[in-house]
């Protein structure tokens, strides 16, 4: 039988299958279920400090409703806080407890001493692993790259000063080269990168004509531009790479492992497929290396990086240049 096993972080994996940071992880039905599913990991949902301050200024503007609205009176209701964080670390404290597991917190903060005071609280929820979700999304033309990326290599710096757990980053691929500034961030000691991000993109309602919200669902081939960049950052940095996006099936999980990826992250496919396809993915992977003959997951991992092929012009411009070559062969030889 083929064996699973492999490393992410420094913690031991049963199989490359971890359930990426989503909605679910508010049920601990569906988590429990995950767990007997076979998922190696859960990214548990995301602690965004946008959306404390938003409540925390919603809580304040509902208390203050009624001040001032008779001349006897300052205000109706006492002195109260938002709890911040709290509820989200009960929680999460609570889903370690409940599952054997790795759980690996996600976290994405505003504030460069928000991102050190949210880490150090999640990591005394006893976690394996704590994932800082790092993107800017551009609104001005303020801010150039390097303002950009020295600023998130400081917010890496503190908080890896400040906690002792492993820690990945979730990155975009919105640099101008993406392969440089994770060699930066390798560099300053990280366990891991997941490559990459799918950002939330708003639409137009045209009926209504204002911005929709829809929920942005990764499709099945979508790994493509995430596989290549894994195949061309494995044996080049030190930290372990966790291939996502659009992977829907074993055969996409398999396709990273060859690129060079110690596991992936799934979403979009347990939403559309529901939760049951880990099993299915999990066995797929098993059918194929049987078939193969491949034992465990190391006897073909990186086969197909650039570190490993004799023609390194595979991940260049010269595959996109042979493919304009031959499709232009194709079309002579049809128009003799």
């Amino acid at each position: 039988m083929a064996n699973l096993k492999t490393k992410y972080m420094g913690l031991e994996l049963k199989n490359p299958i971890i359930v990426g940071a989503n909605n679910m992880m508010v049920d601990m039905v569906k988590i429990k279920k995950i767990e007997e599913l076979g998922a190696a990991a859960i990214v548990y949902k995301s602690l965004f400090e946008e959306e404390i301050q938003l409540e925390r200024l919603q809580l304040q503007e509902s208390i203050e409703e009624y001040d001032d609205r008779h001349a006897m009176m300052i205000d109706i209701f006492p002195n109260m806080e938002h709890a911040g964080p709290a509820e989200y670390l009960f929680k999460l404290r609570e889903v370690k407890k409940a599952i054997n597991i790795p759980v690996i917190a996600s976290l994405n903060a505003v504030n460069k001493e928000t991102w050190v005071e949210y880490a150090k609280k999640i990591e005394q929820t006893g976690v394996n692993g704590l994932e800082l979700n790092l993107y800017f999304s551009p609104s001005t033309a303020k801010y150039d790259s390097v303002f950009i990326e020295n600023r998130q290599l400081d917010i890496i710096r503190k908080v890896k000063q400040n906690v002792k757990i492993p820690i990945s980053l979730k990155l975009s691929y919105f640099y101008s080269n993406p392969l440089n500034i994770i060699s930066r961030m390798d560099k300053l000691g990280v366990s891991g990168f997941v490559l990459f991000n799918r950002l939330f993109e708003p639409d137009v309602d045209l009926n209504k004509e204002e911005h929709s919200n829809p929920f942005n669902l990764s499709n099945k081939g979508d790994y493509k531009l995430s596989m290549r960049f894994v195949g061309l950052l494995y044996k080049e940095i030190k930290a372990d790479i966790c291939g996502s996006t659009g992977i829907f099936k074993g055969e996409d999980v398999i396709k990273m492992i060859l690129s060079g990826a110690s596991c992936i992250q799934c979403v979009s496919t347990l939403y559309k497929n529901g939760i049951e396809n880990i099993s299915r993915m999990l066995k797929e992977i098993e059918t194929w290396m049987e078939v193969k003959g491949y034992k465990t997951l190391e006897d073909f991992r990186g086969k197909l990086a650039k570190k490993s092929l004799k023609n390194p012009f595979s991940y260049g411009r010269a595959q996109y240049i042979d493919i304009l070559m031959n499709k232009e062969i194709i079309m002579r030889e049809r128009n003799m």
